[in-house]
């Protein structure tokens, strides 16, 4: 059965699509991977991709992801996908999130996934039923194209987790693997929350034995505090998968304690809501 430390990509047996028990959804989180070759422009210490590469994704076949997500939801709805596969606690559909092996929106064919997601959503009567959402590293949010399918996912009613693991640029670039600037990263984001509903998602854990230090929780509590009025809030999440990345024995997990300590933080200084997830 699936479940919330397994969020293997062929779990369907399918290229675009696949389900996972989602922690942070609360239940069965319908996946589109855009990235099937595993290719990222990120490479982030904590990433559960085997193999991960640098790069783009390929073309993306857009009738197949209409077939599998038509198939899917088909046998999730009206099959038996919950019972032979999901735990009881678990079943129930929270979203279909475009999320992956690698960045979605480095897919030229971004926006035009989303229509045609929306059109699967429609033919089943699940528009502004099943929240359609985007993970994202919010790296690419400058183009006009990437820009173009936060609009179309706006249209659906849909929301934007954008990550944000650190504050301070020299850590942005140890956690994320590229040199990140303070002041794009805040403007790329500025522009999502213009666009669509938008939460920052933070992975926060302990380096080398050592947990974010003080300055660390200004730098990142700064960075958020100048939108806290357009941000719908944080998921500041822990380490619940292990990483498939060299650094994964440098990676350590905070108790429940930690994290709510920083929560509360985020909550004094930004006036920001935070969701823990351990």
């Amino acid at each position: 059965m699936l479940t919330t430390v397994d969020h293997s990509r062929d779990s369907a047996g399918l290229r675009y699509v696949y389900p996972v028990v989602s922690r942070r959804a609360g239940g069965v989180s319908i996946g589109i991977n855009l990235n099937t070759n595993n290719a990222c422009n990120w490479a982030c210490l904590y990433c559960q991709v085997d193999n991960l590469t640098r790069g783009g994704p390929p073309p993306i076949d857009l009738d197949c992801l209409t077939r599998e997500l038509s198939g899917f939801l088909k046998s999730a709805l009206h099959g038996d996908f919950m019972a032979r596969e999901v735990p009881v606690e678990a079943r129930r559909l929270m979203d279909v999130a475009f999320s992956g092996n690698g960045e979605p929106t480095s897919s030229a064919e971004f926006a035009l996934a989303i229509e045609w997601v929306a059109a699967v959503l429609a033919a089943f009567d699940l528009v502004g039923v099943l929240p359609v959402r985007l993970i994202t590293n919010g790296s690419l949010m400058h183009r006009p194209e990437v820009q173009l399918g936060i609009r179309h996912l706006a249209a659906l009613g849909g929301e934007v987790w954008f990550k944000v693991d650190r504050g301070d640029p020299l850590e942005m670039a140890m956690v994320n693997g590229v040199p990140l600037d303070h002041a794009k990263v805040g403007r790329n984001l500025d522009i999502c929350a213009d666009l669509a509903t938008t939460w920052v998602q933070t992975c926060w854990f302990a380096l080398d034995g050592v947990v974010p230090s003080a300055n660390s929780r200004d730098a990142y509590c700064a960075l958020l505090k100048p939108l806290a009025d357009k941000l719908a809030g944080v998921h500041l999440y822990g380490l619940a998968r292990p990483s498939m990345q060299p650094a994964a024995p440098r990676l350590g997990r905070l108790p429940l304690e930690e994290l709510q300590a920083f929560a509360d933080e985020i909550k004094n200084k930004t006036g920001i809501r935070v969701i823990v997830s351990p």
